[in-house]
C-alpha cells in the first residue's frame, strides 16, 4: 500500500535514448554510445502508468534527458506531442498539463529544430561550460574533436528565433580560476539565466577534480567574485544557486525535503520502460549493492506495486535515515533538505550518511557566499 505522504509527482524524466554525440569526460552515464531508441508505444504505456497512479494529481514537467535527446529525429518529438495530448484527453479525473522540457548541448540546434520547440512548446536549457578553451578541455566529440563552436551555433539559433533557455556550467577545478572570464562570456553572449553544476563523484566518473588539494577554497573564492560581478552589474545574469539560496533566506522560509529524496516526487524512465524515483542519477547506472536501481518496468509493473519490494523498502529506508542524519547533524538542513541519495551513494557508498562533498559544495560554500553578500549590504545601507 502507497503512503499518503509519496508524492504528488513534479518531474517525469523521460530517457529518449541513451546515446550521446558528446563524450564529456565528466559524465555519470554509462552506455552513450547505445543507440537504442523510446518507442512510441513505450512512451504512451509510461504515460499511462503515470497517469493512473495515485502520485499524478496536479501539472508536471516530463523532461527529456539522460543521452542527447536532439540525436532523435525531429518527428519523434511531433509524435510525442500528439501522443501526449491524445493520452491526458482520454484520461478521467481533473484535467491537468503536462509540460515539456529537454536538456541539450544544442550542437544540432537550426531552423527545424527551433520550429519544432515552439510548435510543441517544449522548453530548452542547454549544457555549455563557458568559452572554448575550457568548455573543450572536457566536452569533445566521440572522435575527439572541440564540440563549443557547434554549441554557440546551436544556440544562436535559440538566440535568433527568440526562443528562451537556461543554460547549465558544469565547474571543473579548471574553472574555477576565470570567474571573471565566465562571467564576461556568458554576459558577453547574452545567456543571461544560468546555472552551475559541479563536476561530481558519480556513476561512471569515478573521481571529480573538485577533489584536489585547496579546491574547496578556490570554489568559494570563485564563488564571492561572481557574487561581486552579480551585485556590481545588477540584471546582466541570474544565477539559478545565488537565486534559490537568497529567496529562501529572504523569505525566511525551510526545506522540510527535497523531491530528490521524496518518493515518487520524481519518476525517472529509461528508453527501455525501467523506472525509478528518486533523483534521475539513481536510474541507468549498475551497482553491485542494488543492481541498477530500476524498481520495475512500465510494461509490466504499476507504480506503486513496487512500493512493498525489498528493493524499493532498502533504498527508502536507507535515505530516510540518511536524510533524518542530515537534519540532526547540519545547520543547513533547510536549504536542501537533506540532499541527493545519488551524491551519498556516489561519495560514502550508502544513502544512510550525511555531508558530502556534493552539499559542501552546491549548497555550504554558496550559502556562505549568498549570506556573507546580504549582510554586507547590509551593513552598508543601515
Amino acid at each position: 500500500m502507497t503512503s499518503p505522504a509519496f508524492g504528488p509527482l513534479r518531474l517525469l524524466v523521460v530517457q529518449p535514448t541513451p546515446f550521446c554525440n558528446l563524450d564529456c569526460d565528466y559524465c555519470y552515464l554509462p552506455s552513450r554510445d547505445d543507440r537504442s531508441r523510446l518507442p512510441l508505444e513505450l512512451l504512451e504505456r509510461t504515460l499511462e502508468r503515470v497517469l493512473e497512479s495515485p502520485f499524478a494529481t496536479d501539472d508536471f514537467t516530463l523532461l527529456w534527458h539522460a543521452g542527447e535527446p536532439l540525436t532523435m529525429p525531429i518527428a519523434f518529438y511531433d509524435e510525442a506531442t500528439a501522443l501526449i495530448r491524445s493520452v491526458l484527453a482520454r484520461r478521467d479525473g481533473p484535467p491537468l498539463q503536462i509540460a515539456q522540457s529537454l536538456q541539450t548541448n544544442a550542437m544540432t540546434i537550426d531552423a527545424a529544430w527551433c520550429d519544432c520547440f515552439e510548435r510543441n512548446d517544449i522548453h530548452v536549457g542547454v549544457s555549455l561550460d563557458g568559452p572554448a578553451f575550457l568548455h573543450d578541455a572536457h566536452r569533445r566529440t566521440r572522435t575527439g574533436l572541440p564540440s563549443h563552436a557547434a554549441s554557440l551555433r546551436g544556440i544562436g539559433w535559440l538566440q535568433r528565433r527568440g526562443i528562451p533557455f537556461q543554460v547549465i556550467a558544469v565547474l571543473t577545478d579548471d574553472a574555477l580560476d576565470h570567474a571573471d572570464t565566465l562571467f564576461d562570456f556568458f554576459h558577453g553572449q547574452g545567456m543571461d539565466n544560468l546555472a552551475f553544476n559541479m563536476e561530481e563523484t558519480e556513476g561512471e566518473n569515478l573521481s571529480s577534480t573538485l577533489s584536489r588539494p585547496r579546491s574547496e577554497a578556490r570554489y568559494q573564492a570563485f564563488l564571492e567574485r561572481f557574487w561581486e560581478r552579480l551585485r556590481a552589474e545588477p540584471g546582466a545574469l541570474r544565477l539559478r544557486e545565488f537565486d534559490e539560496i537568497a529567496g529562501l533566506a529572504c523569505g525566511d522560509q525551510r526545506l522540510a525535503r527535497t523531491d530528490m529524496n521524496h518518493p515518487f516526487a520524481i519518476v525517472n524512465v529509461d528508453a527501455r520502460g525501467n523506472f525509478s524515483t528518486f533523483d534521475p542519477e539513481l536510474l541507468s547506472v549498475a551497482t553491485a549493492a542494488y543492481g541498477d536501481f530500476a524498481f520495475g518496468n512500465v510494461i509490466t509493473d504499476s507504480l506503486e506495486s513496487v512500493v512493498e519490494s525489498a528493493k524499493f523498502q532498502q533504498v527508502y529506508s536507507e535515505i530516510r535515515s540518511g536524510v533524518e542524519r542530515c537534519r540532526a547533524e547540519c545547520e543547513y538542513f533547510g536549504l536542501c533538505g537533506g540532499g541527493a541519495g545519488s551524491n551519498k551513494y556516489w561519495e560514502r557508498g550508502t544513502f544512510d550518511c550525511s555531508e558530502t562533498q556534493a552539499c559542501r559544495y552546491r549548497i555550504k560554500l554558496s550559502a556562505d557566499v549568498v549570506m556573507a553578500g546580504l549582510e554586507r549590504e547590509l551593513e552598508l545601507t543601515s
